[in-house]
């Protein structure tokens, strides 16, 4: 072994006392006796590891050894003063035996004369030490805190509790934010290589990073030197000039996966023990080692490297435009950030140069002129853009979004009109594109570009009829629907140009016939087609009557020009008599005494000529017009029929109905400008789903969680929806089982009011019954009427037993016998009743028609079957049968055998046939999985083959089935389709359902990598934090909710990470926190819902009026259009706004042009 130098631990030693004394013991509770002591070198019991000399001294002797040796390596220091070497040799550690001794109080004044000088002298010995740079205090404690007990010492009992430990520690909890470790960054300008003693130590000149004080003595010197998280430190890190050490792994040849073991190289191996070369360790760190300016060249040419060699490569354009913003944010001076931010405008600009129709650098371009550009130039420069790109759907969306959240310049009527450009030149790309498409292709099978052109141009329409909702302008939005929907669907068959469809559209429209959603609509197509009959009808009636006139009638006498004056006599004397009595009624009128608005309100001591007299300044007023304003809101909102040739001499109070009536009248001026052509099934029903979901009906998932219709659709939310409110409720539920105090926070305030209207319900009813002519046997469509009819029902009459929807059903039944998938959803609903034995008849009744269907219905059969099997096992009547009836349902699908009604246990021979056939029917539906064709019945099937496995061989069996299927997909697209997402929010469940066999952390495991697929699904969510309460902590569980919203940022995650914090009962500060870090990113600062919810925390938790109304005036810059928020803030903040505020608030929304339905007079009449 080499032999090392002594060190002044081994001097030490040698000057250790003699053996007969007493040495001190490594651990404390185990002391040593003295003759034991004397006997270490002799006995063999004793472990050899225990006998090492350092093992025998003292630690403080050791600390003092390391101080010396490290101060001796960086600079020669002093030596240490006299008085304190002579205290030390007079003052030796004090026995560990004490007496309990009586003290005069000249001694006590004695001790604390002496105490005081001891705390002089160890100041000044402080000082001094700081004033030399170097490490007096290493290894030192407090004082009396001895670091070792006494060998001779005699315990009382095991361990004791160090109640004065090291300040500088931060285990000892304290929050003093001068306690804290003593760490210091390294200089690197001073020290080369990696040596581990820089990374710790510093030189003792102290130029740059001086070493603080002792914390007590908190003089100037220290004050102004500051600490590590001082400002001091904090400028030179971010100093250009100021270099760093980069350590970045070796590229080294990838490991192959046949290897048993990682090796592991000579130079990483010889850098673990610290026996690195110190040549090789200073070349690495020397060209890693760079300041933030020389990082920034590097990238800067880097990049330009990279975008000379790949000028069309759009990642290296957006990394490089990232790239100015990062040196952006190191930036202090705002001169500095502005040329940083041009240079980014330049590379952009650049870049588009290159690739004009790229829509992410043209968003990317846009936004940093929105970053520099005044709203009027950044407008203009929008338009020039969309000029050009005419038929982008993203750019048209991303504009309408930037013109919508410009409060300086928002007008109900502009945007409007933006939203007509937007919907006009979209229209114009599709039918340009759909002629390409027919004169190229089969038109059977529709191009995918063409289908999202016109999914996008559905997209857009739905913004503006959430728009002119939220904005107060119900009638015209429930109009818009009525006329799309209209003009989309129930087109003609005629081949007529746009234009002619127009004129033809406009005769539909005022001739007052029903439309969709109202009681007997029949459809544009078919109302034409009675129209014409009607038509035709009269026509040939007039020529027969005509054809039957032709013989003699008889003598008739011609009527004389002396017979025509006397009729013309006649009525005019009728009609003079008529206008004097009308003239005679108008004098009367006359007569009576006027009394108008204005008149009334003077007699109430209000006018309205008087500027400040005619203001409102009591808040209870405005209270009660916003109540009477959302009221009218909620009530108002089916357009108004304009009666034709009707003139009434009514009262007053008749003509200002009428005068509101009127405003309620959607003319066809007024949509003609958004009607546009429709041709594929995919739109169609996008628009259709869309229609049922914006008046607060239920259907299944249409669209997957990713897709951008699924994010414009909950960004522009201002309520919950019923489907996420449950889960929320789900969430509270765990979340709140365990408190003592549960919070009484919920989101119920933000559920929408749309289950709760009846007439929405008939309105869906009424128009889903009329689009299943252009949808036959959609059982989607057929679901959303059955539960539309269900809560009108019972919203009407909720004391009746029987399923509300039974009646509906077997009516649609009876129109089309040979809809099995009406049965099965029928069928459903009664099992959701707790009607099981009716249900069964239905599902029987269904599965026994099947094989005399045409085999193109016999191909929905898998989803019968997978719906009878889980209502069977979601009846918790008899688990044993339940089993064994899913078992019987699912054999017969599998084995292929015709369907026969439950009447005892499957046999073996059934189930082995089933085993075979579903593997044989698996193999044809990955055949066609791996072309891309995916739908709803093979998806059935596959889950319908899992469960089977899971009954009759084990859950593992039913888990490989799903794996097997998922490995079927391109990563890329199970991305996509609601039928995957589908699939793997099954495959969860049934990894839920056995929890206990797979262990939680397999349930957890998959749940977080389905989140990486679906970010924004609220079911996987849902079951985040359901799981992740049980299995992990709460700080992992946060951490991981704010990774997936740093990462991929969107109202339903930040929804779900708020309601865990509230329901927890989390601090407000983090609360708020998240609240900001949502409202600060870019795309969701215009969510409405994110905003009410942030006010109503403040209210509500928090109890911060002030709080809540700042926020209040943020939210509605940002989301001018919404007049729901403006409303919140009348109808919550009316404690902390003054009645003046009100006025004025209800002044801004009057210019913003939002529809105001209530005049503040009529509130003052009611008072009155």
């Amino acid at each position: 072994m080499e032999q090392n130098p002594p060190s002044p631990a081994e001097d030490s030693a040698a000057a250790a006392p003699s053996s007969g004394e007493a040495k001190p013991s490594l651990f404390p509770l185990f002391p040593l006796t003295a003759s034991s002591s004397l006997q270490t070198t002799t006995t063999s019991s004793t472990p050899q590891w225990l006998s090492n000399t350092s093992f025998t001294t003292d630690i403080s002797v050791i600390n003092d050894a390391v101080a010396s040796q490290l101060n001796r390596e960086i600079t020669q220091s002093p030596p240490q003063d006299d008085e304190d070497e002579n205290r030390a040799q007079a003052n030796p550690l004090p026995s560990s035996r004490y007496e309990i001794l009586e003290s005069s109080e000249s001694d006590g004044g004695g001790r604390d004369r002496e105490r005081k000088k001891r705390k002089k002298r160890k100041k000044r010995k402080c000082d001094s030490s700081v004033e030399r740079g170097g490490f007096h205090g290493f290894g030192s404690r407090k004082s009396r805190v001895r670091a070792w007990a006494d060998s001779e010492a005699k315990v009382a009992k095991d361990y004791y509790i160090d109640s004065h430990g090291d300040r500088d520690n931060l285990a000892f909890g304290c929050i003093y934010r001068m306690d804290i470790a003593l760490y210091r960054p390294y200089n690197p300008l001073k020290l080369s290589g990696l040596h581990v003693r820089g990374l710790y130590w510093w030189n003792r000149s102290g130029s740059l990073l001086e070493r603080d004080g002792d914390i007590d003595s908190l003089d100037a010197k220290m004050k102004s030197a500051g600490r590590y998280c001082s400002g001091k430190y904090m400028a030179l890190e971010r100093h250009k000039s100021f270099k760093r050490i980069r350590l970045v792994a070796p590229e080294s040849s990838p490991v192959s996966m046949q290897d048993e073991f990682i090796p592991l190289s000579e130079t990483d191996a010889g850098a673990s023990h610290g026996a690195v070369d110190s040549d090789l360790v200073s070349k690495t760190s020397t060209s890693l080692e760079e300041s933030w300016e020389d990082e920034t060249l590097n990238k800067t040419r880097e990049f330009n490297k990279l975008t000379r060699e790949h000028p069309h490569d759009e990642k290296v354009w957006l990394a490089f435009a990232e790239f100015q913003d990062k040196v952006a944010g190191m930036q202090r001076q705002k001169g500095a950030r502005l040329q940083t931010l041009e240079k980014k405008i330049s590379i952009l600009e650049k870049a588009v140069d290159l690739n004009p129709d790229n829509e992410e650098i043209l968003l990317c371009l846009l936004k940093a002129y929105q970053m520099r550009d005044s709203s009027d130039v950044l407008i203009a420069r929008w338009e020039k853009i969309l000029l050009q790109h005419s038929g982008s759907y993203k750019l048209w969306r991303e504009f309408l979004h930037t013109v919508q959240r410009n409060f300086s310049r928002f007008k109900v009527s502009e945007v409007r009109k933006m939203y007509a450009h937007a919907i006009e030149a979209l229209s114009a790309s599709c039918s340009k594109h759909s002629r390409q498409v027919l004169q190229a292709t089969d038109p059977s099978s529709p191009d995918p570009v063409f289908v999202q052109l016109e999914l996008g141009l559905v997209d857009i329409f739905l913004s503006l009829c959430r728009f002119e909702w939220q904005a107060g302008y119900r009638e015209l939005a429930t109009s818009l629907f009525q006329a799309e929907i209209e003009f989309s669907l129930f087109c003609p068959p005629l081949l007529l140009t746009e234009q002619s469809k127009h004129r033809l559209f406009e005769h539909f429209w005022n001739s007052g016939g029903a439309r969709v959603g109202e009681e007997g609509a029949l459809g544009w197509s078919a109302w034409l087609e009675k129209e014409e009959e009607t038509r035709q009808k009269v026509m040939n009636d007039e020529l027969s009557r005509e054809n039957e006139g032709g013989g003699w009638t008889g003598w008739s006498e011609p009527w004389s020009k002396d017979n025509e004056g006397i009729v013309n006599v006649e009525n005019e004397t009728i009609n003079d008599v008529v206008m004097e009595d009308i003239q005679d009624e108008e004098e009367y009128k006359e007569v009576e005494p006027e009394v108008d608005t204005e008149n009334l309100l003077k007699m109430l001591g209000i006018d309205m000529n008087d500027g400040d007299g005619s203001e409102v300044n009591d808040t209870s007023t405005w209270i009660k017009w916003s109540k009477e304003e959302s009221f009218r809101d909620c009530d108002q909102w089916m357009p108004v029929r304009r009666k034709s040739g009707t003139t009434s001499l009514a009262n007053e109070t008749h003509k200002t109905d009428e005068d509101e009536q009127l405003l309620r009248v959607v003319l066809y001026e007024d949509v003609n400008e958004y009607l546009f052509s429709l041709s594929t099934t995919e739109a169609r029903l996008s628009l259709l789903s869309q229609f049922i979901d914006f008046y607060g009906g239920k259907m299944s998932q249409l669209f997957c969680s990713n897709s951008p219709t699924w994010a414009d659709n909950i960004l522009s939310l201002e309520d919950l929806p019923d489907s996420m409110l449950e889960k929320l409720k789900c969430i509270h539920e765990v979340l709140t089982k365990t408190q003592n105090s549960p919070t009484g926070y919920s989101f119920e305030y933000l559920s929408g009011s749309f289950s709760r209207n009846a007439d929405f319900m008939k309105f869906i009813q009424n128009a889903v019954l009329l689009c299943l002519t252009v949808f036959p046997r959609n059982y989607m469509l057929e679901e959303a009427v059955l539960i539309s009819e269900e809560l009108y029902v019972t919203k009407m009459n909720s004391s009746g037993m029987v399923t509300p929807c039974r009646s509906l059903a077997k009516s649609l039944l009876k129109s089309d016998r040979q809809d099995v998938l009406l049965c099965g959803v029928y069928a459903r609903r009664e099992a959701t009743y707790g009607n099981i034995d009716h249900a069964r008849k239905v599902f029987d009744m269904a599965l026994l028609s099947v094989e005399a269907l045409p085999v193109e219905l016999q191909s929905s059969a898998p989803l019968l079957y997978f719906w009878y099997a889980e209502v069977e096992l979601a009846s918790t009547a008899n688990d044993r049968e339940s089993s064994s009836r899913a078992i019987h349902i699912l054999s017969c699908l599998g084995s292929g055998t015709k369907y026969n009604p439950f009447k005892s246990q499957a046999s073996s021979l059934l189930l082995l046939r089933a085993h075979q056939g579903f593997k044989e029917k698996l193999r044809t539906v990955w055949s066609s999985w791996v072309r891309g064709i995916i739908n709803d019945q093979s998806v059935a099937l596959i889950c319908s083959a899992a469960l089977f496995e899971e009954l009759t061989t084990g859950w593992d069996v039913g888990i490989e089935v799903l794996n097997q299927a998922f490995s079927m997909v391109l990563p890329e697209r199970r991305s996509q389709g609601y039928q995957l997402e589908f699939l793997f929010n099954y495959y969860i469940k049934m990894l839920q359902r056995h929890q206990r066999q797979s262990s939680l952390m397999k349930v957890w495991e998959s749940i977080l990598h389905g989140l990486q697929i679906y970010p924004f699904s609220p079911e996987l969510l849902k079951d985040v934090v359901e799981v992740g309460h049980y299995y992990t902590t709460s700080n992992k569980l946060r951490w991981i909710l704010d990774d997936c919203c740093y990462k991929k940022p969107s109202v339903v995650l930040w929804l779900f990470a708020l309601s865990y914090e509230m329901f927890k009962g989390g601090s407000h500060h983090r609360i708020r926190g998240l609240f900001e870090k949502a409202l600060s990113n870019d795309g969701l600062c215009s969510s409405v819902l994110l905003w009410r919810c942030y006010i109503m925390f403040e209210m509500e938790i928090a109890h911060d009026p002030s709080a809540a109304r700042r926020a209040f005036f943020r939210a509605i810059h940002s989301c001018p259009w919404s007049k729901r928020l403006w409303l919140d803030g009348f109808l919550k903040l009316n404690s902390v706004l003054t009645a003046k505020e009100l006025s004025d608030l209800q002044e801004v929304m009057r210019d913003k042009e939002l529809n105001l339905r209530t005049d503040i007079y009529e509130i003052l009449l009611q008072e009155s």
